[in-house]
């Protein structure tokens, strides 16, 4: 019975320190960006957008569908850098190990 307590405990840990890691990606950024720079969409590392800056000359050309494709090029763009980061740390977390976690998380 002891093995199955030593699970549980390591099941416990590991939600632990996923639940610690979900806090920190809130805190990081990841920046996607568009139209070489014109557009940049600001993410966390949990993927929620949290700015978009876009370079008044482009919005200046009047081309909005543009501007749209641009913009969601840019948001594409920062939910795969935001996707990275989390696997990557989810990585380190596991050692590598597969688990069923679904980003984002």
């Amino acid at each position: 019975m002891a093995d199955l307590s030593q699970l549980f405990q390591l099941g416990q840990q590991v939600q632990g320190r996923l639940t610690q890691m979900q806090t920190e990606l809130a805190q990081r950024s990841v920046v996607g960006s568009a139209g070489g720079g014109m557009v940049k969409v600001t993410a966390d590392g949990r993927g929620q957008i949290r700015s978009v800056e876009i370079d008044p000359a482009v919005a200046a050309e009047g081309d909005v569908e543009m501007l749209e494709d641009l913009v969601l090029a840019a948001v594409t763009d920062a939910q795969r850098k935001a996707e990275e980061l989390y696997r990557s740390e989810l990585n380190k977390l596991t050692g590598g190990l597969p688990l069923p976690f679904q980003f984002p998380l």
